[in-house]
């Protein structure tokens, strides 16, 4: 069986990080896709066993947390009726935790924009940190249980609640909405509202 030489994953890694589409590192390095894309593959199991293992005891002092949304095979309108409700087809987010000041992600989670997940996602949050903290999150109801779930009162919590225009035009139906105002809404502690941002 042939294995990819170290240099030949640096290189391939390397181009990655730099943005590089597959199919120019294909060009590039005269690596198979698939081995690239078998690469990427074990170096996502690699940096998450990392971060899950290294990424404990942080004095972190403010996050803040948001959702991206991604689809799957397809957007959630288009998923056919037999592959509707299976993880994996139509919406799939990525809930991610950013402290303010140093850029680190102490925890990340792929799921649903659901309670369950965001309880797995701040429950996962609060055992990393050893001090409190200012938390911002957007909106989203399922953060207000989540948070006093995982950090009782020991937490500086707001929202930041995005009040955004009418629906993009036709032109830009692919843009999001303009965000036409925010609206900060403490919700227990002490938050700074110097520091109550989700940018």
């Amino acid at each position: 069986m042939n294995k990819l030489s170290r240099t030949k994953q640096v290189q391939v890694v390397a181009a990655l990080v730099e943005g590089t589409s597959i199919n120019a590192i294909v060009r590039m390095t005269g690596v198979a896709k698939h081995t690239i894309l078998k690469l990427i593959a074990n170096l996502g199991v690699a940096c998450a066993e990392y971060q899950d293992k290294v990424f404990r005891n942080l004095s972190c002092k403010r996050i803040q947390c948001d959702e991206i949304w991604q689809f799957c095979y397809a957007k959630q309108k288009n998923v056919p009726e037999e592959k509707k409700g299976t993880f994996g087809f139509g919406d799939v987010w990525t809930w991610v935790a950013i402290d303010a000041q140093t850029k680190l992600v102490p925890c990340f989670r792929l799921g649903n924009r659901d309670a369950a997940n965001a309880r797995a996602f701040i429950a996962d949050l609060a055992s990393r940190l050893v001090n409190r903290i200012q938390l911002t999150t957007d909106g989203l109801r399922v953060y207000l249980d989540a948070v006093e779930g995982a950090f009782g009162s020991e937490i500086d919590y707001a929202m930041l609640v995005k009040i955004y225009g009418a629906d993009a035009s036709d032109d830009t139906k692919y843009s999001p909405a303009e965000c036409i105002d925010c609206q900060v809404v403490p919700v227990m502690g002490c938050p700074n509202p110097a520091h109550i941002s989700t940018s």
